[in-house]
């Protein structure tokens, strides 16, 4: 595949880049010199995560302890993308399902995060990764929800990938458990969406179309590149490693298929 052309690059994390093992990060064959080549070339990338226990700039301190220099500017999250979405629906109070370090992270860029009050109105609920689920917030949240509050989460993907293994995705169920009570349907503002599409092409300067999306999930990565029309390349080192692509619908296939990160070098 011709990538020349290609004006930016989005990348997986998980799977893509290194694989996790609980603490260890695992930096994959030919993942440094990948970035390495796309920042030589002169053009913008990011990479994409639906983690969202951490800040942004939490995953990149990580991955440049395991050995992948990457910059804080680089990371994009659901913690990046929400603030798209709340702001493009002029959203001013959020009840969030999420950690500590996440809140602290959304109030600090402007975000009002309401607090234990019950009397506090609330536009949007937000699931991220939470450790905790408190079954009275959780009430709030479905009163909220059949008050009009729309009901977002940051993925609704049940799994990503681990060195191990499928890793569940907690957020996914504390989602599942809102929108069973509700009949609400979930709005996903991580991969693959609207939202994250909009926070990609603010943070690279360049329309979707003349991006490439990397990454080891057919339902998040290569799902995001179709969604913006950017051209998708699936690696096999992640969760998606096992599909037959050529047995999926014409509309879910990607651009090129290829084992590892390493196999992009020739082309960058």
């Amino acid at each position: 595949m011709r990538l020349d052309d290609v004006r930016g690059f989005v990348l997986d994390v998980d799977g893509t880049l290194v694989h996790r093992a609980g603490d260890d990060v695992h930096v994959l064959p030919g993942a440094k010199e990948a970035l390495s080549r796309i920042r030589a070339s002169g053009r913008p990338l990011a990479l994409f995560t639906n983690g969202s226990h951490i800040p942004p700039e939490g995953f990149a301190a990580g991955l440049r302890e395991a050995g992948l220099g990457v910059s804080d500017a680089e990371l994009l999250t659901p913690l990046s993308s929400v603030q798209t979405y709340l702001r493009s629906r002029q959203c001013s109070t959020l009840l969030l399902f999420g950690t500590a370090d996440a809140r602290g992270y959304l109030v600090a860029n402007g975000i009002r995060v309401a607090d234990g009050n019950e009397r506090d109105d609330v536009d949007a609920v937000f699931v991220a990764h939470t450790d905790v689920v408190d079954f009275e917030e959780l009430e709030r949240a479905a009163r909220a929800i059949l008050g009009g509050a729309r009901l977002l989460t940051g993925s609704f993907v049940p799994a990503y990938a681990g060195a191990n293994g499928p890793i569940f995705s907690r957020g996914a169920m504390l989602t599942a458990a809102l929108a069973k009570a509700t009949g609400a349907r979930p709005v996903v503002v991580g991969k693959p969406s609207r939202a994250a599409l909009r926070t990609i092409e603010q943070h690279l300067g360049a329309g979707t179309q003349e991006l490439a999306v990397i990454g080891d999930d057919l339902d998040l990565d290569v799902a995001l590149g179709r969604l913006g029309g950017s051209r998708t390349i699936l690696v096999r080192s992640g969760i998606s490693g096992g599909v037959q692509v050529e047995q999926l619908p014409a509309r879910r296939r990607p651009d090129a298929v290829v084992d590892g990160i390493a196999d992009l070098l020739e082309w960058l």
